[in-house]
């Protein structure tokens, strides 16, 4: 299908582009990448006036350390986050969870910032983000701020964005030691998951200390599993690990569609959280 009629600006630099934002209002559509953007206006699915391509601007691109957490710009691609030594050896959910996204020309072309800006819960990033505490720091005509994870999805494809505000960098605490996994069900490769689960366990004297559980698919926004979390804290065996996750999709509102009901769905996410975790910890 063809897309509707837009005009077009690629700035040179992040003040011209949130000056240019700023100018258009909620009119304007970023594109970074374009996995996003462009099948929303080839379906007809958005109508902006104004399409805004930041690829261009400078800065907005790469893995550096600052401390205790990694950050990592916003064009960076998800080819890049995957090959990135640092975020293998710190942020391994992040790369593992990335080479699951949609197929090597996606990945080569797809953004990490526009895959969150884009605040799909069917994408698998949003999840992950949320299950590492990671930060993400927006720039507008107000300067910068920084949105935790939790509070930056609002509701389905909709972030805490304003439209004026570009984001710019994800900062992701380092979680070295920790045990990691992402799994997903799907129907066909390559497809949005039906259901998926970040897991992020962190052990002690053969026993999980503490447990990050976030699922994709389950609401409206990406979801923590808090119950679940709670009650994975302590477990030492297999069999602790899938009691703990029958309370995995406990608080979650699953919708219904041609793929899954609800209660599929949530069967998914207590069997997919015990699979993630039982990877995570090398119990299974």
């Amino acid at each position: 299908m063809i897309p509707p009629a837009f005009d077009y600006a690629r700035p040179t630099s992040l003040d011209e582009a949130v000056r240019t934002l700023a100018e258009a209002g909620e009119d304007a559509k970023v594109l970074a990448g374009g996995q996003s953007l462009l099948p929303l206006l080839r379906l007809r699915l958005a109508f902006p006036e104004l399409v805004v391509d930041v690829g261009r601007i400078p800065g907005l691109r790469g893995v550096r350390e600052d401390g205790d957490t990694l950050v990592i710009g916003a064009l960076t691609t998800h080819h890049e986050v995957i090959q990135d030594p640092l975020v293998r050896r710190h942020a391994g959910l992040l790369a593992h969870a990335t080479e699951t996204v949609a197929d090597p020309a996606v990945r080569h072309r797809g953004t990490l910032g526009g895959s969150l800006a884009h605040a799909d819960p069917a994408g698998d990033l949003p999840a992950v983000v949320l299950a590492l505490e990671a930060e993400l720091v927006a720039v507008g005509p107000g300067g910068r701020r920084t949105i935790p994870a939790r509070e930056f999805f609002a509701d389905y494809l909709q972030s805490t964005l304003a439209p004026d505000e570009l984001l710019v960098e994800i900062r992701v605490p380092k979680r070295d030691g920790w045990g990691f996994h992402y799994e997903k069900f799907h129907r066909v490769a390559q497809s949005w998951a039906m259901v998926g689960v970040a897991a992020l366990v962190r052990r002690d004297d053969g026993h999980i200390a503490e447990a990050r559980i976030a699922l994709t698919n389950m609401g409206a926004t990406p979801l923590r599993a808090p119950a679940a979390e709670e009650a994975l804290t302590g477990a030492g065996d297999a069999a602790a690990v899938a009691r703990a996750a029958q309370s995995a999709a406990e608080g979650t509102r699953p919708s219904r569609d041609a793929s899954a009901s609800p209660e599929y769905r949530a069967h998914l996410a207590r069997v997919l959280t015990k699979r993630a975790v039982l990877a995570a910890t090398g119990m299974g």
